[in-house]
């Protein structure tokens, strides 16, 4: 009964939000409030505890998602505070789809912005039950009551006011509990660890009760107990109110909504209150579901210690050197030193050591079950996104997904030294970061990274110097072009000459036709072999065929044509098969120039979804950069609109995308084909 007892106690929470809301400083004082450190760190001193990576601290930014735990009124609380800026999106994809709740961060002054959209969709997607802090009630600008209408316009679930702000602004003093129908303040001598609930002036007596009476009024409409007693008008307990609150929560039909100031210390106790009463334990959220790869039939694990285990891998990280893989576990249990059963790769692991993550720090575990979050070293085969279970009971659960990535540059080792830790470097890098693609051109002879935005490669490059010592150049990398033909002609080659001792002799006629876009290279022998005998008809084609990797416009290879070998002549004693050759590859030269050779380039399909009211920048935008919009659709508060762009107008996209819709617009590109320059 201990480990029922103990999951009833447990709390997995994520911490998101737009950049800058607040999300660090909020997390910094949950863990001072809570013991688990001894100071509050700040994120503009560059002090922050989950801020642990040297880039965080210079720039002032979460970019990867930190684990902790901490104790509150007898819970054991697993948080992670996760990046807000969209190139690190994956961070909080894959962190929520292993939270059970999220508490999203809001600024009072900003109110729901770009990012918070995106992150609030996330966990709608992955059904993930949800608080809101509006923080920064202190700052002047800030709207309480602004930033809730915008939760509700913008959202589809219900925001539940829980408090109001006591003052705004200067005058921002504490908040109100509309639940208690209390005011709570905070002592600022003792960096707000001590506070105090008193009856809110008499003043607010009318504003509290007109909204805790709205407040009661929501809830009714979502619970028939409620709504009898409400219609009846029978005093509802504040128990009552609160099981309300925690049920419409759950269901994913409101959320609570609390308000606070967390760099002048008020306001995060009552969140902690919250996250305990309101949010779920492991046991409340339904089980986790999984294919059975014998059985191929869908299968469910409670979160209990006593079912068959099932975890998922959903982050990597390399600690001097070694890997890390973070689990969640959604059921059964793991020892250190066991053997686990990785499904995917349906290879055994071994565990070498259980560790409880606090950020950068951790502590040695001899075990841990269903409902924790933990770090073990000495997975070798692991990726992001794999099920480790029990072999008995194989389970694969659903993996995370990836976004594609939209940005592309070259990379080049700056020595020859640095070239050999490189490429050891960007491997484990790719272990780590699942939107991260390093690809090798054959044609421009150089690596190409990609990944999800400018930033987010100059973090990647950032760290190939500080963590493995390899000093590199990015560039842009180049666009390669192809080369076609415009018009029907006929072209011959002739070679004749003397090389060593030996004669050699080729004559060939080849006609030369446009073929359609994308539709390749073909070469057809209707030359007679009493013409020419059978035996040289290959030597021909494969003249052709390698002459066809260098055009005459730029010397790019040569794509849409087709090629048919019509007529030439031989010589008894001469000809010969490097004869031919370079005939053939004379011809097609010859050939091109009389055709009318052009530069094709490559043209992306590129997929922009924006709220409506910048649906004309975009638009026009696409235009700018030689696009051609194919077709526009509206969903709901936003557009989509599909377009041909050359690669070539494309880089840079993303930051002016951003800076043309406030950061709001989304967008994926890939290659659709090569076309007229």
């Amino acid at each position: 009964m201990a480990s029922k007892a103990r999951l009833t106690r447990t709390r997995n929470i994520g911490i998101v939000a737009h950049i800058d809301a607040g999300k660090t400083t909020v997390t910094e004082r949950i863990l001072f409030y809570t013991g688990r450190s001894y100071k509050m760190g700040e994120v503009h001193d560059g002090e922050a505890v989950m801020d642990w990576m040297p880039q965080e601290q210079e720039r002032g930014i979460t970019i990867t998602s930190a684990v902790t735990t901490c104790n509150w009124v007898n819970h054991e609380i697993h948080i992670i505070d996760t990046p807000g800026h969209v190139d690190f999106t994956i961070e909080v994809e894959r962190s929520l789809r292993v939270l059970d709740g999220a508490l999203v961060v809001f600024c009072a002054v900003g109110g729901v912005e770009p990012q918070s959209e995106t992150v609030w969709h996330q966990a709608d997607k992955y059904g993930v039950p949800k608080i809101a802090f509006i923080n920064k009630i202190d700052r002047i600008g800030a709207d309480f009551f602004g930033t809730v209408d915008m939760m509700r316009k913008r959202f589809n679930s219900i925001p539940l006011m829980i408090q109001i702000p006591y003052g705004q602004g200067e005058q921002f003093e504490g908040v109100i509990d509309l639940i208690g129908r209390q005011a709570i303040l905070w002592d600022e001598s003792s960096l707000g660890l001590n506070y105090e609930y008193k009856t809110p002036p008499q003043g607010l007596a009318h504003k509290v009760a007109e909204y805790r009476d709205q407040l009661i009024e929501t809830l009714a409409e979502m619970d028939d107990d409620l709504a009898d007693k409400y219609l009846e008008g029978t005093e509802i307990t504040e128990g009552e109110i609160l099981s309300a609150i925690r049920n419409a929560t759950l269901s994913l039909k409101a959320v609570p909504v609390m308000c606070g100031a967390a760099l002048k210390n008020k306001g995060i106790q009552p969140i902690l209150d919250a996250v305990v009463r309101f949010l779920p334990s492991p046991e409340d959220i339904p089980p986790v579901r999984g294919i059975n790869p014998r059985t191929k039939q869908e299968e469910i694990r409670m979160s209990s210690v006593n079912e068959p285990l099932a975890a998922l891998a959903f982050k990597i990280i390399l600690d001097e050197g070694r890997k890390m893989t973070y689990l969640r576990i959604y059921s059964g249990r793991i020892q250190a030193g066991e053997e686990l059963y990785n499904v995917g790769k349906s290879k055994k692991e071994k565990i070498a050591r259980l560790l409880k993550m606090h950020a950068n720090k951790r502590e040695r575990l001899e075990q841990a079950g269903a409902g924790d979050i933990i770090a073990v070293m000495g997975l070798k085969e692991t990726m992001t996104g794999d099920t480790l279970c029990d072999e008995n009971h194989p389970i694969l659960l659903e993996p995370i997904e990836f976004y594609e990535p939209v940005i592309s540059q070259a990379i080049e080792a700056k020595t020859p030294a640095d070239q050999e830790k490189l490429t050891a470097a960007l491997t484990k890098l790719m272990d780590e970061d699942p939107t991260l693609r390093v690809t090798y051109d054959e044609e421009t002879a150089q690596t190409i990274i990609s990944g999800m935005g400018e930033l987010h490669l100059e973090i990647i490059a950032d760290r190939l110097v500080r963590e493995f010592n390899a000093h590199v150049n990015l560039g842009k990398p180049r666009v390669v072009y192809r080369e076609t033909i415009q018009k029907n002609t006929e072209a011959e080659g002739r070679f004749e000459k003397e090389i060593g001792e030996k004669r050699h002799f080729g004559h060939v006629r080849l006609r030369l036709e446009p073929a359609e876009r994308g539709s390749g290279t073909d070469v057809l022998r209707k030359i007679d072999e009493t013409v020419v005998p059978a035996e040289y008809h290959a030597a021909i084609e494969e003249g052709i065929r390698e002459s066809l990797t260098a055009g005459v416009v730029a010397g790019y290879p040569l794509i849409d044509m087709k090629i048919s070998i019509i007529d030439g002549s031989y010589r008894e004693g001469e000809s010969s098969t490097l004869g031919y050759k370079i005939a053939a590859s004379l011809a097609l030269k010859d050939g091109c120039t009389r055709g009318d050779a052009i530069l094709l380039e490559p043209i992306m399909t590129v997929d922009v979804i924006t709220p409506k009211e910048f649906m004309g920048e975009v638009i026009g935008d696409i235009n700018m950069r030689r696009g051609e919009v194919q077709a526009v659709s509206a969903k709901g508060a936003v557009s989509e609109i599909r377009a041909r762009v050359p690669l070539k107008a494309m880089f840079g996209y993303s930051t002016d995308l951003r800076s043309a819709t406030q950061g709001r617009a989304v967008f994926s590109m890939q290659f659709l084909m090569y076309d007229k320059a």
